[in-house]
């Protein structure tokens, strides 16, 4: 499966940048006034944080492996 670069990009910001803020900041604010399930939703936006990490790092390699090939197929 092929992602646009827009894609791509929304869903590493998501991931390197949103979801862990997102949790931190659940967290904390659970933690000084006593919101529920602070830690069960830390750890719910934690597991797909990493799920959408591993996938970009998949996809990412798998790319630029794609890339390297068709270089190599150009090459003289």
């Amino acid at each position: 499966m092929k992602l646009s670069n827009k894609l791509y990009d929304v869903l590493k910001f998501l991931a390197q940048y949103a979801l862990p803020a997102l949790g931190t900041l659940y967290f904390t604010l659970a933690q000084i006034w006593g919101f529920p399930y602070g830690k069960e939703i830390m750890g719910t936006i934690l597991a797909v944080d990493t799920f959408l990490g591993v996938l970009l790092g998949l996809g990412t390699a798998q790319y630029n492996k794609s890339l390297k090939k068709s270089k190599e197929d150009f090459a003289i």
